[in-house]
């Protein structure tokens, strides 16, 4: 497809929306953006897919090893913070690791908004489309257009559909990564856990 022909295509799906697709389009951007970033801030690479208690014994044998999650990033500070040997180390841990569950929650409210806005900006767009429909329909200019009635109708519920395949896509991701943020969060406490009381060797 050429650029010429994208332009093309993207006009009339701004003519086909009528004056909800500028919205919605906003709300595709953001939707994914906030998913994307998520996603890739809560990523798992394969190598680092071991308990709690084996990254924090794996973290202490190999000190300086690069991390790549940010479960071990907590452990290694967590680490470096009870070798300091400060005073009330579960007050400071839970402090540096509010910036990690502030950082797992970024973009969450968004999403969530977007979600909920995106099918009823779908249903305006119908309503609006549905209302020239009769309007015209009333002055009978409707049938000097392609498609009568029914090609009115159709133009009328494209909204609909656009809201529709932008909310259910966006919910099951946002799903998806709500319990990937819970287990993150799960696995911070439990790192606090382990590193308020002396770990035992294996």
């Amino acid at each position: 497809m050429t650029t010429t022909e994208l332009i093309i295509l993207i006009k009339e799906l701004f003519v086909a929306g009528g004056i909800v697709m500028p919205p919605l389009v906003l709300c595709v951007l953001m939707l994914w953006y906030g998913l994307g970033y998520r996603f890739w801030l809560m990523k798992q690479p394969k190598p680092n897919r071991m308990s709690v208690r084996d990254l924090l014994q794996f973290y202490q044998q190999n000190d300086g090893q690069a991390s790549s999650n940010i479960v071990a990033q907590a452990i290694q500070q967590g680490l470096q913070l009870k070798k300091q040997g400060v005073k009330n180390l579960r007050r400071h841990l839970d402090a540096a690791f509010y910036v990690y569950e502030k950082e797992i929650d970024k973009f969450s409210v968004l999403v969530r908004v977007v979600i909920l806005i995106a099918p009823l900006l779908g249903l305006l767009g119908t309503v609006i489309g549905m209302i020239e429909t009769f309007d015209s329909l009333a002055t009978m200019t409707l049938h000097s257009q392609s498609g009568g009635i029914a090609g009115g109708i159709a133009q009328a519920l494209f909204t609909t559909q656009m809201g529709l395949t932008v909310a259910i896509p966006g919910l099951l991701a946002h799903s998806i990564l709500n319990r990937k943020q819970q287990q993150i969060e799960q696995d911070l406490k439990q790192v606090k856990d382990l590193l308020c009381h002396k770990l035992q060797p294996q």
